[in-house]
């Protein structure tokens, strides 16, 4: 499971990246651009130093970060989807519903860990 994670947060922000870097340039993709990459990339990274948490509270902590920074990335996506900068709707529904799906995994996990002794 956690190499299954790993790999749809790497996938997400190659996607991300290739979906921004075909948008043309404008106030709004300039401005959005370099932040919903840092977001993305940021997910799957923090997911990387989670797994290496030294205590449930860091893992706490560091899953919140992945957490964060998904609901970022949604909403970065929802301004571009809903801006009609993508040209194509299909393909950013799809980033979007993979990017709430993966929240909705670490909202669990997040919630899970808290209320674990």
């Amino acid at each position: 499971m956690r190499k299954e994670i790993e790999s749809r947060l790497i996938t997400l922000s190659v996607d991300v990246y290739k979906l921004v870097m075909g948008l043309t340039k404008s106030p709004l993709t300039l401005n959005l651009r370099d932040q919903i990459i840092r977001s993305s990339t940021s997910a799957a990274l923090n997911y990387g130093e989670a797994q290496g948490a030294e205590s449930k509270k860091d893992f706490i902590h560091k899953t919140s970060v992945v957490l964060k920074e998904l609901r970022e990335t949604s909403i970065s996506l929802r301004i571009f989807s809903d801006s009609g900068v993508v040209s194509t709707q299909i393909g950013i529904a799809k980033l979007i519903d993979e990017c709430n799906q993966l929240t909705a995994i670490f909202q669990k996990t997040v919630t899970t860990a808290r209320t674990k002794k």
